[in-house]
C-alpha cells in the first residue's frame, strides 16, 4: 500500500472508486508522445505524482500539455531525490476537492476498525497545515459510507498496524479513493481527542499479537470536535521560508480542551536542515465553533521568541470567514495567500516598534559583555582621573577633573 498505483488497484478490487489516472507507473524510457497520448485519456488539468511520495514531493501540476514532458522530467527528478524512486504516474486534478481521510486500525486477526473521518483540506502547496474532525462537510450517512469503504480497502489487502486511507470529495458530494499512507501521521492526536483512543498504545498491543476489542459503533461517533495547527519554524512574512536560530523563550498554552504536543524547549537551536515543525497544537471542544475559539485563544497565548513562526499566520486565518463556515477546499488556502498581495501578518504599529527597540537597547546594555565594558570603562576613567590629579599638583597647578 506504500505504492500509490498498487494501492490505486486495490482500492478497485474492493469496489471504492479512484481518481482517474493510469494504472501503472509510467515507463522509465516512455517517449513523450506515448506519455502525452495517455495524458489526453486521461483529460487537463492533471497531477504527475511520485509512486512513493509524500508531502506534496515528487508533484507537478499540468494545465497545458506543452508543459507535461517537463513537468515528468521535474517530478521524477525529485522523487528520486526525496524518495529513491523516480516512478511517477498520472492523475486528473479535481476541481476544489476536499481532502478527507479516515485513521483506521487493523491486527493480524483480520479485524479493521475505522474511525471518524479527519478533515484535510487546509494545505498549502499540497502541504496540510489545518487538519480536524469531525468533517464539516461530511454528512452521518456519507460517514457511514466512506468510513466502510476505508475498512474495505484496508481489509482486502489484510492491513494491520494504524493506517490512515484518503479521499477527495468533488463538489457534487461523490469521494474517490487518493491513497493510503502506512502509518500513524502528523494529524493523529485530533481523532484521539474525539474517540478517547491512544492510537499508539494500540500499535504496540497490535505489534504483540493482540486482538483489537474495539467496537466500531463508537469510533465512528465523534465526541466533540478537535482542530490542530501545525506550527512551524517558518516566516509567513518572507513566504514562509524556513526560520532556524535558537529558541531565547517557549511558553506554550495551556487550559481546557488545550493539548501541545512538542519536543521543543528553550535554549534549542532549531536547525535549517530538517523538517521545521516545532509543535502540534490541538483545541477539543463540544463543537466546531467552539474549538475554533478556543484555538484562538490558545494562538493568542503562544509565546515563542528568538525565531519566527506560523502563529500569526494561524492567527489571521483562524479568523477568515470562509474558514469559519467550513467552505474551503484543497486550493483555498493558496488562493487566499495570492489574494493577500504580500502584506504582513504581523502588524509592526509605532508603539510596538519603541517598545522593541527599548528592549533590544537593554538586551545589549545588560548583556554579560556589555557590563563587563562598562566595568572596564569606569576603571579607567578612575585612573586618568587619580593620574590627572596627581600630575596637577606636582606641577603646582590647580586638580584636574576630567
Amino acid at each position: 500500500m506504500g505504492s500509490k498505483t498498487a494501492a490505486r488497484a486495490a482500492a478497485r478490487r474492493a469496489g471504492v472508486p479512484v481518481v482517474p489516472g493510469t494504472e501503472h507507473p509510467l515507463a522509465a524510457d516512455a517517449a513523450d508522445a506515448d506519455i502525452a497520448r495517455l495524458a489526453d485519456t486521461i483529460g487537463y488539468p492533471l497531477l504527475v505524482k511520485a509512486v512513493a511520495g509524500g508531502g506534496g514531493k515528487g508533484m507537478r501540476t499540468v494545465t497545458d500539455p506543452a508543459e507535461l514532458a517537463g513537468a515528468v522530467r521535474g517530478a521524477r527528478s525529485e522523487a528520486a531525490a526525496a524518495f529513491g524512486d523516480a516512478a511517477v504516474y498520472l492523475e486528473r486534478q479535481l476541481h476544489r476537492p476536499r481532502h478527507i481521510e479516515v485513521q483506521l486500525l487493523g491486527d493480524e486477526h483480520g479485524t479493521v476498525v475505522p474511525f471518524v473521518e479527519r478533515e484535510c483540506s487546509i494545505q498549502r502547496r499540497h502541504q496540510k497545515v489545518v487538519e480536524e474532525t469531525p468533517s464539516p462537510a461530511v454528512t452521518p450517512a456519507l460517514r457511514q459510507t466512506i468510513t466502510s469503504a476505508a475498512a474495505a480497502v484496508a481489509r482486502g489487502v489484510g492491513y494491520t498496524n494504524a493506517g490512515t486511507i484518503e479521499f477527495l470529495l468533488d463538489e457534487d458530494g461523490k469521494f474517490y479513493f487518493l491513497e493510503m499512507n502506512t502509518r500513524l501521521q502528523v494529524e493523529h492526536p485530533v481523532t484521539e481527542m474525539v474517540t478517547g483512543i491512544d492510537l499508539v498504545r494500540w500499535q504496540i498491543r497490535i505489534a504483540r499479537g493482540e486482538r483489537l476489542d474495539l467496537d466500531p459503533r463508537d469510533l465512528v461517533q465523534p465526541r466533540g470536535h478537535a482542530i490542530e495547527c501545525r506550527i512551524y519554524a517558518e516566516d509567513p512574512d518572507n513566504n514562509f521560508l524556513p526560520s532556524p536560530g535558537r529558541l531565547l523563550h517557549l511558553r506554550p498554552p495551556a487550559g481546557p480542551g488545550i493539548r501541545d504536543d512538542s519536543g521543543a524547549t528553550a535554549g534549542l537551536d532549531v536547525p535549517i536542515f530538517y523538517d521545521p515543525l516545532i509543535s502540534k497544537l490541538i483545541a477539543w471542544a463540544e463543537d466546531r465553533p467552539q474549538a475554533i475559539a478556543r484555538m484562538r485563544r490558545a494562538l493568542g497565548e503562544y509565546v515563542v521568541t528568538g525565531i519566527r513562526t506560523t502563529v500569526p499566520f494561524f492567527t489571521w486565518l483562524f479568523a477568515q470567514t470562509e474558514f469559519i463556515e467550513g467552505k474551503f477546499h484543497t486550493t483555498y488556502l493558496d488562493e487566499l495567500l495570492k489574494a493577500r498581495s504580500g502584506r504582513p501578518f504581523v502588524e509592526v504599529t509605532p508603539d510596538v516598534e519603541e517598545v522593541a527597540s527599548i528592549a533590544a537597547a537593554l538586551q545589549v546594555m545588560l548583556s554579560p559583555a556589555s557590563v563587563a565594558a562598562s566595568a572596564a570603562v569606569d576603571r579607567a576613567e578612575r585612573r586618568w582621573k587619580t593620574y590627572a590629579r596627581v600630575e596637577g599638583l606636582r606641577s603646582g597647578a590647580r586638580p584636574v577633573e576630567a
